[in-house]
């Protein structure tokens, strides 16, 4: 099993039940498991149009079998599942989901880059991965 660590987000409808509600199906996905998960805190968002709604952000550490790959494609599955619409780059989104780290690995491709590589200039990813690490 594979310790991973994840960012979630969301600024659109029900914020708090959006994270719960991705979760919960990442629970459910075969051979993972959510191991622990910071509080959620509200920040304003960055980048991307300026009257969006703020985000409530949160971080979980998850074990799992799934590959790098096999786990991205599993969330981005989940994100459509809750309504996820891809419209501006840093927009308003229903939910946001991104693997932060994946084990020891460094994982560079055209769909994912390990280590996240905008997460150490980021507080709202930060702060909720230092309070579960």
């Amino acid at each position: 099993m594979a310790i991973c660590y994840l960012s979630l987000g969301s600024n659109l409808g029900n914020r708090r039940k959006n994270l719960k509600q991705a979760v919960r199906m990442i629970s459910l996905l075969k051979n993972t498991k959510v191991l622990k998960q910071s509080s959620a805190i509200e920040t304003a968002p960055v980048g991307g149009p300026k009257a969006q709604p703020k985000f409530l952000n949160a971080a979980f550490k998850i074990s799992t079998k799934l590959s790098p790959l096999k786990f991205l494609k599993e969330l981005k599955t989940i994100e459509k599942k809750l309504g996820r619409v891809k419209t501006v780059r840093f927009g308003p989104r229903v939910i946001d989901l991104d693997i932060l780290l994946y084990a020891d690995r460094t994982i560079k491709t055209d769909k994912l880059i390990i280590p996240h590589p905008r997460m150490f200039s980021r507080d709202f990813v930060i702060k909720p991965l230092l309070e579960i690490l």
